[in-house]
């Protein structure tokens, strides 16, 4: 259904610290930067984007938005939590864990206040 998620920076080089670490806890590669300054990351066959608000305005996080990441198990999904808390990312809500019984969650702010959620589904 979706193509790609991007989200709006205010520090693109402090971006793609957190960023590559993120995916590369994952396995996945770090970022291409296209001419325009933009990080691109493909990864199991989805991108996902950051870049500095085309309007030129600052960049805001959407309050109550969540950017889910697919996990292929708790333990990728506990590397992906370590990765982003090493590199800026701010710990949010409940530690890493099992919820619900059936999904191991973990969530983290990134360092422009953008929430991310890493979602693995047991069983």
């Amino acid at each position: 259904m979706f193509s790609h998620m991007m989200v709006g920076s205010n520090d693109i080089a402090r971006s793609k610290i957190f960023y590559d670490a993120l995916f590369a806890a994952i396995g996945g590669p770090a970022a291409i930067q296209d001419p325009k300054g933009r990080l691109i990351y493909r990864h199991n066959g989805g991108a996902f984007l950051v870049t500095a608000p085309i309007d030129g305005k600052p960049a805001t996080h959407a309050n109550g938005g969540t950017i889910g990441f697919a996990m292929a198990s708790p333990e990728q999904a506990d590397a992906w939590y370590q990765a982003g808390v090493a590199h800026g990312g701010t710990a949010i809500e409940d530690a890493p864990g099992v919820r619900g019984g059936t999904m191991y969650l973990a969530y983290l702010r990134d360092p422009d206040g953008n929430k991310l959620c890493a979602l693995h589904r047991m069983g």
